[in-house]
């Protein structure tokens, strides 16, 4: 935000901080619990390591509500499926838009901030969720059906409003990248930055 704030963008930008803490406490989230989102959906907890997701799904929905955005970009070390999926170097993108797509392919190769894309096929992660007790879970059932896609599917049951009406959203998933052994690397800042400008140059 700093990097972009004497860009005299021409429209607005905000930044939603989603933060969760894995903490132990009497209101901590325990297996079996049922929140119910912003979004009035429920999610049945059925992994508390998963809990990142939860409060990126309130984020998003809350900017798609309030802010009226043209764009949405959430960005998070959101699963370690991401390494396995596309690596060290590259964080993963899950969009249904190709132009945001195209953008952040671009953006990452001209920063160094590498993405590649991950398959978004909503038909057939929605059901990693199925709950008989809530509307949905917030862990997947198969491990093995494209775990990083699937996550970046949780946030998207929780923005199909903003979707459905023609809104754009893009999740990108940084889990590998943010390291480098025992240090972080700082990756993210560059991506975002560039992204922001072309995404503003378009508008």
């Amino acid at each position: 935000m700093a990097a972009v704030a004497d860009k005299r963008l021409s429209r607005p930008l905000h930044a939603l901080l989603c933060l969760a803490e894995n903490s132990v406490g009497p209101d901590a989230t325990r297996p079996d619990d049922i929140h119910t989102m912003l979004s009035g959906k429920t999610v049945e907890v059925n992994n508390t390591d998963a809990e990142g997701r939860l409060v990126l799904s309130d984020g998003g929905n809350y900017a798609s509500k309030v802010l009226n955005p043209g764009v949405i970009v959430d960005i998070a070390t959101l699963t370690g499926a991401q390494l396995i999926a596309t690596g060290k170097k590259h964080a993963a993108i899950y969009t249904s838009h190709e132009d945001l797509e195209a953008l952040a392919l671009t953006a990452g190769k001209y920063t160094g901030d590498l993405t590649f894309p991950v398959p978004f096929a909503p038909e057939l992660f929605r059901a990693e969720f199925r709950s008989a007790v809530a509307d949905m879970k917030n862990s997947v059932a198969d491990r093995g059906n494209a775990q990083c896609s699937c996550a970046g599917q949780f946030i998207a049951n929780h923005l199909e409003e903003y979707l459905g009406a023609g809104g754009r959203w893009l999740h990108v998933d940084m889990a590998g990248p943010v390291t480098n052994g025992d240090r972080a690397t700082g990756y993210g800042v560059a991506l975002l930055f560039d992204l922001v400008l072309r995404l503003n140059a378009s508008c």
